[in-house]
Protein backbone atom coordinates (compact mmCIF):
# COMPACT_ATOMS: atom_id res chain seq x y z
CA UNK A 1 0.00 0.00 0.00
CA UNK A 2 2.94 2.40 0.98
CA UNK A 3 4.80 1.70 -2.39
CA UNK A 4 1.53 2.49 -4.52
CA UNK A 5 0.93 5.69 -2.22
CA UNK A 6 4.66 6.90 -2.96
CA UNK A 7 3.91 6.09 -7.13
CA UNK A 8 4.31 9.06 -9.02
CA UNK A 9 1.82 8.36 -11.08
CA UNK A 10 -0.90 7.87 -8.38
CA UNK A 11 0.46 10.90 -6.37
CA UNK A 12 -0.53 12.91 -9.81
CA UNK A 13 -4.05 11.28 -10.34
CA UNK A 14 -4.79 12.09 -6.67
CA UNK A 15 -3.68 15.69 -6.63
CA UNK A 16 -5.75 16.02 -10.08
CA UNK A 17 -8.65 14.90 -8.32
CA UNK A 18 -8.30 16.77 -5.92
CA UNK A 19 -8.33 19.91 -7.34
CA UNK A 20 -10.40 19.09 -9.82
CA UNK A 21 -12.99 18.34 -7.13
CA UNK A 22 -11.95 21.82 -5.91
CA UNK A 23 -12.44 23.51 -9.29
CA UNK A 24 -16.07 22.09 -9.93
CA UNK A 25 -17.46 22.29 -6.98
CA UNK A 26 -16.10 25.88 -5.20
CA UNK A 27 -14.07 27.82 -7.58
CA UNK A 28 -16.70 28.04 -10.78
CA UNK A 29 -19.94 28.61 -9.05
CA UNK A 30 -18.28 31.59 -7.68
CA UNK A 31 -16.56 33.09 -10.69
CA UNK A 32 -20.37 32.74 -12.35
CA UNK A 33 -21.38 34.64 -9.50
CA UNK A 34 -19.05 37.33 -10.93
CA UNK A 35 -19.56 36.83 -13.69
CA UNK A 36 -23.23 37.48 -13.90
CA UNK A 37 -23.21 40.52 -12.05
CA UNK A 38 -20.86 42.18 -14.08
CA UNK A 39 -22.33 40.64 -17.42
CA UNK A 40 -24.50 43.76 -18.39
CA UNK A 41 -21.71 46.09 -17.40
CA UNK A 42 -20.48 47.77 -14.30
CA UNK A 43 -23.06 50.72 -15.06
CA UNK A 44 -26.18 47.90 -13.99
CA UNK A 45 -24.20 46.30 -11.14
CA UNK A 46 -23.88 49.73 -10.02
CA UNK A 47 -27.30 50.06 -10.43
CA UNK A 48 -28.34 46.86 -8.69
CA UNK A 49 -26.05 47.82 -5.61
CA UNK A 50 -27.65 51.60 -5.53
CA UNK A 51 -31.54 50.37 -5.83
CA UNK A 52 -32.51 51.49 -1.74
CA UNK A 53 -34.07 47.62 -1.55
CA UNK A 54 -30.87 46.03 -2.05
CA UNK A 55 -28.15 48.14 0.11
CA UNK A 56 -31.02 48.47 2.74
CA UNK A 57 -31.06 44.65 3.25
CA UNK A 58 -27.70 44.43 3.28
CA UNK A 59 -26.96 46.83 5.96
CA UNK A 60 -29.79 44.58 7.88
CA UNK A 61 -28.21 41.79 7.39
CA UNK A 62 -24.99 43.26 8.57
CA UNK A 63 -26.02 44.66 11.71
CA UNK A 64 -28.35 41.68 12.61
CA UNK A 65 -25.68 39.59 12.26
CA UNK A 66 -23.05 41.49 14.10
CA UNK A 67 -25.78 41.33 16.69
CA UNK A 68 -26.13 37.30 16.67
CA UNK A 69 -22.07 37.23 16.70
CA UNK A 70 -22.07 39.21 19.63
CA UNK A 71 -24.69 37.08 22.08
CA UNK A 72 -23.06 34.01 20.24
CA UNK A 73 -19.38 34.85 21.71
CA UNK A 74 -21.27 35.47 25.18
CA UNK A 75 -22.94 32.87 25.43
CA UNK A 76 -21.14 30.24 23.61
CA UNK A 77 -18.09 30.94 25.38
CA UNK A 78 -20.02 30.58 28.90
CA UNK A 79 -21.90 27.19 27.51
CA UNK A 80 -18.32 25.90 26.71
CA UNK A 81 -16.56 27.00 30.24
CA UNK A 82 -19.59 24.89 31.91
CA UNK A 83 -19.57 21.84 29.68
CA UNK A 84 -15.52 21.70 30.05
CA UNK A 85 -14.73 22.59 33.73
CA UNK A 86 -18.43 21.33 35.84
CA UNK A 87 -19.37 17.81 35.67
CA UNK A 88 -23.32 17.73 36.45
CA UNK A 89 -26.08 15.03 35.08
CA UNK A 90 -27.18 15.26 31.12
CA UNK A 91 -23.41 16.95 30.46
CA UNK A 92 -23.61 14.53 27.67
CA UNK A 93 -26.97 15.45 26.64
CA UNK A 94 -26.49 18.57 26.69
CA UNK A 95 -23.38 18.47 24.79
CA UNK A 96 -24.69 16.38 22.03
CA UNK A 97 -27.29 18.81 21.65
CA UNK A 98 -25.01 22.05 20.62
CA UNK A 99 -24.09 20.34 16.99
CA UNK A 100 -27.90 19.73 16.53
CA UNK A 101 -28.07 22.82 14.47
CA UNK A 102 -25.88 21.59 12.04
CA UNK A 103 -28.30 18.38 11.62
CA UNK A 104 -31.22 20.44 11.51
CA UNK A 105 -32.45 21.34 7.98
CA UNK A 106 -32.25 25.28 8.42
CA UNK A 107 -36.45 25.81 7.53
CA UNK A 108 -37.28 23.57 10.83
CA UNK A 109 -35.14 25.78 12.90
CA UNK A 110 -37.05 28.31 11.33
CA UNK A 111 -40.43 26.49 12.19
CA UNK A 112 -39.40 25.67 15.65
CA UNK A 113 -39.17 29.52 16.21
CA UNK A 114 -42.55 30.36 14.48
CA UNK A 115 -44.25 27.87 16.76
CA UNK A 116 -42.70 28.77 20.18
CA UNK A 117 -42.51 32.87 19.54
CA UNK A 118 -45.43 33.48 17.36
CA UNK A 119 -48.79 34.78 17.61
CA UNK A 120 -50.43 31.66 18.56
CA UNK A 121 -47.71 30.37 20.96
CA UNK A 122 -47.16 31.20 25.15
CA UNK A 123 -44.26 33.21 24.54
CA UNK A 124 -45.94 35.30 21.67
CA UNK A 125 -48.81 35.83 23.41
CA UNK A 126 -47.32 36.90 26.63
CA UNK A 127 -45.20 39.42 24.71
CA UNK A 128 -48.27 40.71 22.38
CA UNK A 129 -49.80 41.91 26.08
CA UNK A 130 -46.57 43.22 26.62
CA UNK A 131 -46.74 45.38 23.77
CA UNK A 132 -44.11 44.13 21.55
CA UNK A 133 -43.39 41.10 19.09
CA UNK A 134 -40.83 38.97 18.36
CA UNK A 135 -41.75 37.12 15.14
CA UNK A 136 -42.25 38.95 11.95
CA UNK A 137 -40.09 41.36 13.23
CA UNK A 138 -35.92 41.98 13.71
CA UNK A 139 -35.99 39.95 17.13
CA UNK A 140 -37.48 36.80 15.01
CA UNK A 141 -33.92 37.19 12.63
CA UNK A 142 -31.60 37.62 15.20
CA UNK A 143 -32.87 34.50 17.37
CA UNK A 144 -32.57 31.98 13.91
CA UNK A 145 -29.60 33.78 13.24
CA UNK A 146 -28.15 32.87 16.98
CA UNK A 147 -30.12 29.03 16.33
CA UNK A 148 -27.95 28.46 13.25
CA UNK A 149 -24.79 29.67 14.39
CA UNK A 150 -24.88 29.03 17.98
CA UNK A 151 -22.37 25.60 17.70
CA UNK A 152 -19.49 27.53 15.97
CA UNK A 153 -17.74 29.58 19.05
CA UNK A 154 -18.30 26.68 21.36
CA UNK A 155 -16.50 24.02 19.28
CA UNK A 156 -13.95 26.54 18.91
CA UNK A 157 -13.53 27.59 22.63
CA UNK A 158 -13.42 24.05 24.26
CA UNK A 159 -10.66 22.55 22.97
CA UNK A 160 -8.64 25.84 23.79
CA UNK A 161 -9.79 25.09 27.36
CA UNK A 162 -9.16 21.17 27.06
CA UNK A 163 -5.20 22.10 26.71
CA UNK A 164 -5.28 25.08 29.13
CA UNK A 165 -2.84 23.54 31.63
CA UNK A 166 -4.36 23.81 35.15
CA UNK A 167 -0.67 24.89 36.58
CA UNK A 168 -0.38 27.92 34.85
CA UNK A 169 -4.05 28.80 37.04
CA UNK A 170 -2.69 27.12 40.47
CA UNK A 171 0.79 29.26 39.95
CA UNK A 172 -1.44 32.58 39.85
CA UNK A 173 -3.34 31.33 42.46
CA UNK A 174 -0.19 30.34 44.49
CA UNK A 175 1.27 33.87 43.71
CA UNK A 176 -1.75 35.65 45.06
CA UNK A 177 -3.93 36.56 41.82
CA UNK A 178 -7.38 36.76 42.64
CA UNK A 179 -9.89 34.50 40.38
CA UNK A 180 -10.90 37.63 38.77
CA UNK A 181 -7.45 38.41 37.91
CA UNK A 182 -6.34 34.57 36.88
CA UNK A 183 -9.54 35.03 34.61
CA UNK A 184 -8.47 38.10 32.94
CA UNK A 185 -4.79 37.27 32.42
CA UNK A 186 -4.15 33.20 31.85
CA UNK A 187 -7.69 32.04 31.01
CA UNK A 188 -9.20 34.72 29.05
CA UNK A 189 -6.08 34.76 26.33
CA UNK A 190 -5.96 30.91 25.59
CA UNK A 191 -9.62 31.53 25.04
CA UNK A 192 -9.66 34.67 22.91
CA UNK A 193 -8.47 32.83 19.29
CA UNK A 194 -11.43 30.36 19.82
CA UNK A 195 -13.94 33.65 20.74
CA UNK A 196 -12.47 35.37 17.67
CA UNK A 197 -12.42 32.47 15.21
CA UNK A 198 -15.50 31.39 16.11
CA UNK A 199 -16.80 34.45 16.37
CA UNK A 200 -16.47 35.37 12.89
CA UNK A 201 -17.72 31.77 11.36
CA UNK A 202 -20.93 32.54 13.07
CA UNK A 203 -20.74 36.02 11.53
CA UNK A 204 -19.95 34.77 7.92
CA UNK A 205 -23.20 32.10 8.34
CA UNK A 206 -25.15 34.18 9.62
CA UNK A 207 -25.10 36.80 6.48
CA UNK A 208 -26.12 33.73 4.05
CA UNK A 209 -29.09 32.49 6.32
CA UNK A 210 -32.15 32.03 4.56
CA UNK A 211 -34.20 28.53 5.44
CA UNK A 212 -34.90 29.28 9.11
CA UNK A 213 -34.99 34.07 8.55
CA UNK A 214 -37.20 33.14 5.44
CA UNK A 215 -39.90 31.69 7.95
CA UNK A 216 -40.10 34.20 10.55
CA UNK A 217 -38.49 37.54 9.09
CA UNK A 218 -41.98 39.33 7.17
CA UNK A 219 -39.71 40.09 4.85
CA UNK A 220 -40.82 43.80 4.73
CA UNK A 221 -38.56 45.79 2.46
CA UNK A 222 -36.32 48.52 4.83
CA UNK A 223 -37.19 46.86 7.89
CA UNK A 224 -37.09 42.71 8.07
CA UNK A 225 -35.69 42.25 4.32
CA UNK A 226 -32.52 40.46 4.74
CA UNK A 227 -30.57 40.18 1.90
CA UNK A 228 -30.37 36.47 1.13
CA UNK A 229 -34.09 36.82 1.11
CA UNK A 230 -33.72 39.41 -1.35
CA UNK A 231 -31.45 37.44 -3.71
CA UNK A 232 -34.61 34.80 -3.53
CA UNK A 233 -36.83 37.18 -4.38
CA UNK A 234 -34.69 38.67 -7.24
CA UNK A 235 -34.19 35.23 -8.71
CA UNK A 236 -38.06 34.47 -8.39
CA UNK A 237 -38.35 37.92 -10.46
CA UNK A 238 -36.51 36.92 -13.09
CA UNK A 239 -33.30 38.99 -12.23
CA UNK A 240 -30.36 36.61 -11.65
CA UNK A 241 -27.36 40.11 -12.61
CA UNK A 242 -29.31 41.80 -9.74
CA UNK A 243 -29.44 38.89 -7.15
CA UNK A 244 -25.47 38.22 -8.51
CA UNK A 245 -24.75 41.89 -7.47
CA UNK A 246 -26.23 41.71 -3.94
CA UNK A 247 -24.66 38.04 -3.48
CA UNK A 248 -20.75 39.05 -4.53
CA UNK A 249 -21.04 41.32 -1.44
CA UNK A 250 -22.00 38.68 0.94
CA UNK A 251 -19.81 36.46 -0.94
CA UNK A 252 -16.54 38.86 -0.80
CA UNK A 253 -17.60 39.77 2.82
CA UNK A 254 -16.97 36.21 3.66
CA UNK A 255 -14.60 35.70 1.72
CA UNK A 256 -12.76 38.10 3.80
CA UNK A 257 -13.78 37.18 7.45
CA UNK A 258 -12.12 33.44 6.09
CA UNK A 259 -9.33 34.54 4.96
CA UNK A 260 -8.27 36.84 8.39
CA UNK A 261 -9.37 33.31 10.57
CA UNK A 262 -6.75 31.60 8.31
CA UNK A 263 -4.20 34.41 9.18
CA UNK A 264 -5.04 34.53 12.84
CA UNK A 265 -4.35 30.63 12.86
CA UNK A 266 -1.16 30.46 11.02
CA UNK A 267 -0.08 33.41 13.34
CA UNK A 268 -0.86 31.76 16.70
CA UNK A 269 0.36 28.51 14.88
CA UNK A 270 4.20 30.95 14.73
CA UNK A 271 3.65 32.24 18.15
Amino acid sequence: MNTLLRHKGWTWGFRTTILLYFVVLIVLPILGVYYNSFSLGFSNFAGSISDPIAWKSVLLTLKLAVIATVINVLLGTMIAWVLIRYQFPGKALLNSLVDLPFALPTAVGGLMILLLLGPGSLIGGMAEALGFEIVFHQPAIVIAMVFVTFPFVIRAVQPLLEELDASEEEAAYTMGATRSRVFRQVILPSMAPGMIGGGMLAFSRALAEFGAVVLVAGNIPGRTLVSSVFIFGEVESDNPVGAAAVSIILLTLSFLILWLINMLQMRGRRV
